[in-house]
């Protein structure tokens, strides 16, 4: 069983008020998808990354994964118009078997601890999905019987005009049973200045 990261990194950073998108601003020199990458890369359970990304960054994730030796970070796709396009086209990309894991994480929440991580590994693995949250969802990992079952629902989503605001909304819907895990506060998403500052603080 192998498992596989997808990481949507095609967001415009409009509500953070940058020019420049998040998810590429610089935090002690480092790049904040770096760090969030690199939460996956020191994991044992994770065997593949694939970014979705705008193609005018796809050089600069080059430079990063050889910079900061990202050996898992094997693709790197274009980006949809919405979250749920830039997850479709990363699934698309990966050759994976029927028992394979797929995680989806936003690129950026750059803090998700390494024991939140495996434990959502672990249920997924014996559970067949698992949502990572607090009071709402963030990370979801899915154990599907195939990764082209999901495609298919995906595809059903696309063909009813539906757009979930996360993996979980598209699982549910087709009447899958959701496995919850404990999250963590430090797994928050940075969406504005404040949360830039409190990012500076803890890293």
């Amino acid at each position: 069983m192998k498992t596989y990261v997808i990481i949507p990194a095609g967001g415009k950073g409009i509500r953070s008020g940058t020019a420049t998108p998040k998810q590429y601003l610089r935090f002690k020199k480092k790049e904040l998808i770096v760090y969030t990458i690199e939460a996956f890369q020191k994991n044992k359970l994770v065997n593949e990354i694939i970014i979705s990304a705008e193609p005018d960054y796809f050089s600069l994730l080059a430079k990063l994964k050889k910079k900061y030796k990202l050996t898992k970070l094997k693709t790197i796709v274009k980006g949809g118009r919405k979250r749920q396009d830039s997850v479709y086209n990363a699934l698309k990309s990966i050759k994976a078997n029927r028992n394979d894991l797929i995680v989806v994480h936003d690129a950026a929440r750059p803090l998700l601890p390494q024991k939140t991580l495996s434990n959502a590994l672990i249920t997924a693995k014996a559970k067949g999905n698992a949502l990572v949250c607090l009071q709402a969802g963030d990370t979801i990992i899915k154990g599907h019987n195939s990764v082209n079952k999901y495609i298919d629902r995906m595809e059903k989503a696309y063909k009813d005009k539906f757009y979930g605001t996360d993996e979980s909304m598209l699982v549910k819907r087709i009447g899958k049973t959701i496995n919850i895990v404990e999250g963590s506060l430090f797994n928050f998403k940075i969406t504005n200045k404040a949360d830039f500052e409190l990012f500076k603080k803890l890293i």
